[in-house]
């Protein structure tokens, strides 16, 4: 069994994560960055919308981050699974980490930064285009799919609006109520500006032999040609590890966030949070930024405990 001390241990190596070991790197801090290998946009083949990296693979990103990394010799990056945390002691700000293969490390502060994942709507074929021909944001994926026949499958009423981003890069949309009551305002709306309403329900997403996307077949065995689909699946955080150390957290549209201030201090001492795991609006450059303060506020946070440290030894040492 391994045991080790850090300044900071950073739970997730993604956007987020990355970037606040970067900062905490910088800061010449000892920093662990523990990463399960399972980002939120790992089934993406490009990402867009990244300024200087538009249209480059996910993955790319994070490796180059990951390289970047290796010239702060007190950065270390381990594969694997947090099993728990717990804080050190009432007096002492800090946590005991143990990994899944019973290593053990202590950290002074700790940032989670584990994201989230996307539950998708219960509808055959779908998790198989995620990612592919089938994605969540207009803005990160709309462009690609510009002109083209687009099916917005509704899980919420406000799925209209998605449905209305859509129609602003092509003409050629059609909204699949899925059962949901609109409000009169959202029905009007995309009556008036072209978008087909579909009352009947999307039970399946066929493919095609190369396992791209064909279309949408409805209840009634009517199928409707598509070339791509917007969906808005519902996140969950990946927040057990802040549920243990009972950070505090909201419910909003039945998920429960982790309340985090504007650098991602929790409400528990010595502990933070940053990335998708706090927000499902967390694009990959807001992540890289929520990452950017979180390991600045956290190097500062230490930098006052190391002050006060100080003038206590010097008050020690003088007698």
């Amino acid at each position: 069994m391994h045991r080790s001390e850090w300044d900071v241990i950073i739970v997730g190596g993604g956007s987020a994560g990355l970037s606040a070991a970067l900062m905490l790197g910088r800061s010449r801090r000892r920093v662990l960055v523990i990463d399960g290998g399972e980002p939120r946009n790992r089934f993406s083949a490009h990402m867009h919308g990244v300024l200087g990296h538009d249209h480059s693979p996910p993955l790319d990103l994070l490796a180059a981050g990951r390289a970047e990394l290796t010239r702060y010799d007190d950065v270390v990056i381990e594969s694997g699974t947090v099993v728990s945390a717990t804080p050190l002691d009432v007096d002492d700000i800090g946590f005991d980490v143990v990994l899944e293969t019973g290593e053990r490390h202590t950290a002074r502060r700790m940032l989670v930064a584990t994201g989230l994942r996307d539950e998708l709507p219960d509808i055959p074929g779908l998790t198989e285009q995620w990612g592919r021909n089938a994605a969540l944001c207009p803005y990160c994926d709309g462009w690609e799919v510009r002109d083209r026949r687009i099916a917005v499958i509704a899980t919420d009423a406000a799925n209209t609006h998605q449905a209305q981003l859509m129609r602003q890069l092509s003409p050629h949309v059609t909204f699949y109520s899925q059962g949901v009551s609109l409000p009169d305002a959202a029905r009007v709306g995309l009556e008036a500006r072209g978008i087909a309403i579909e009352s009947r329900t999307a039970v399946e997403v066929v493919g095609d032999e190369r396992g791209g996307l064909r279309g949408i077949r409805l209840d009634d065995g009517t199928e409707h040609d598509a070339d791509s689909i917007f969906v808005a699946p519902r996140p969950v955080p990946n927040d057990r590890l802040l549920s243990d150390l009972r950070a505090r957290s909201i419910r909003q549209n039945g998920v429960n966030w982790v309340l985090v201030d504007a650098s991602g201090r929790t409400n528990v001492r010595g502990l933070w949070a940053a990335g998708n795991i706090a927000t499902a609006q967390s694009s990959v450059p807001v992540a890289m930024a929520a990452g950017n303060l979180a390991g600045s506020d956290i190097n500062g946070d230490l930098v006052e405990e190391d002050v006060r440290e100080a003038v206590v030894a010097r008050q020690r040492d003088n007698g």
